[in-house]
């Protein structure tokens, strides 16, 4: 498939989760409490977002397919922007911008501080995504997005915290993550990219 088709498809995808909930807001499709139903979508689409991020390393070691590689960057630039739209609905929709009843709830309810944490350190993976970046951090810009893996934990743990009684989804990701997690140990990569280079 040739790569400007799989970037359109990769950029269609991604905004799905999007389309559909304004197609669903637009529809009074958004439950009895339209505000937690965004807020659990943008949420859920953020983690699966960082996941499918942090999946394109291992995809590209096992494969040698060059656009999971290259496919990371905008994945994870998606993860960071349903994180945002995730807080934006909790600031603005929910707490109306109150930054007294704001602060309150992050020292209230450690799953929002939790996930405040996680998105910072996708802010800061955002902010530094682009190649000028990567010419000024030079050797520490890869240290720098190893962070990645800190952010999809952190995000996993918001979710476990956050959810009242169900709570298979979030481990389900976190399991995920700790795949992920394991594949890039040394001696597991090196034997995926020994295993590819052999078939």
């Amino acid at each position: 498939m040739p790569k400007r088709l799989l970037t359109i498809l990769l950029h269609s995808l991604s905004l799905l989760p999007l389309l559909l909930l304004i197609i669903n807001g637009l529809g009074g499709r958004l439950t009895a409490n339209p505000i937690q139903a965004i807020t659990q979508r943008t949420g859920q689409a953020a983690v699966l977002w960082l996941l499918f991020s942090l999946s394109c390393s291992p995809l590209q070691w096992l494969s040698g397919w060059h656009f999971a590689g290259q496919a990371r960057r905008p994945l994870g630039l998606y993860a960071f922007f349903y994180a945002a739209l995730h807080f934006l609905t909790f600031a603005v929709l929910d707490y109306g911008l109150n930054l007294s009843l704001i602060g309150a709830a992050l020292l209230e309810k450690r799953f929002i501080l939790v996930g405040l944490l996680a998105l910072l350190l996708l802010l800061a993976l955002a902010l530094t995504s682009n190649r000028a970046a990567m010419r000024y951090l030079g050797r520490h810009w890869k240290r720098l997005h190893r962070l990645s893996y800190a952010a999809a934990a952190l995000a996993v743990l918001h979710y476990l915290w956050a959810v009242k009684s169900d709570i298979r989804q979030p481990l389900l990701y976190g399991s995920i993550l700790l795949i992920l997690l394991t594949l890039r140990l040394p001696p597991i990569r090196r034997a995926l990219i020994h295993l590819r280079q052999r078939s």
